[in-house]
């Protein structure tokens, strides 16, 4: 490759300014494929949303039947007795 032969200090400041602005740009780059990659480690929204459906389906009367009759049921499984 050959080097570039410059004839004035304008020449030359221009062309480090377009380097420094393709620097920016592979940082920013750079960034975006981090920030990017932290959201597919965080949860989506989707998860944040059956949370909130399970929370307003234990709470209220059905809920409470819920928490009375799941104890009484996982206790009876556990001690049933085994068939033969």
């Amino acid at each position: 490759m050959k080097a570039k032969q410059y004839s004035s200090y304008a020449e030359i400041e221009h062309d480090l300014e377009i380097l420094r602005v393709e620097r920016e740009i592979h940082y920013q780059k750079i960034m975006l494929g981090i920030d990017k990659t932290k959201e597919s480690f965080m949860p989506s929204k989707s998860v944040s949303f059956v949370g909130e459906v399970l929370q307003k389906a234990t709470t209220g009367p059905i809920g409470t039947i819920l928490k009375i009759a799941v104890p009484y049921a996982v206790n009876w499984y556990i001690n049933r007795k085994r068939g033969n």
